[in-house]
């Protein structure tokens, strides 16, 4: 159990903290948020700018999560889709025909 007291400042084992140590975690914690935050508003800014030129928003997004998946995840994840769709008696698409064996 670290033991919070006359040691601050030292790193002395489990007997106390490095206050500066800490204090340089927090503050890089503290950065990379900030930068998170600014990075959501270019990428908000970016949405809103394709929303703007006649792109659909929502579909643009489900590309880009396509896009992160290796092709084995995205044709196991088709195929369980149709599967699932089929189950339930939902008409496929045209894209989910081409991929059926005939």
């Amino acid at each position: 159990m670290t033991n919070i007291g006359p040691n601050i400042g030292h790193n002395s084992g489990d007997k106390g903290i490095s206050a500066q140590r800490l204090k340089s975690f927090v503050s890089r914690i503290e950065r990379l948020a900030s930068e998170r935050e600014g990075l959501g508003a270019d990428i908000r800014e970016v949405y809103s700018e394709l929303k703007s030129a006649g792109f659909n928003p929502k579909i643009v997004r489900k590309v880009v999560a396509l896009r992160k998946k290796k092709d084995s995840e995205r044709q196991e994840e088709q195929a369980l889709l149709d599967v699932y769709l089929d189950a339930i008696g939902f008409e496929s698409t045209p894209l989910g025909e081409a991929g059926k064996p005939k």
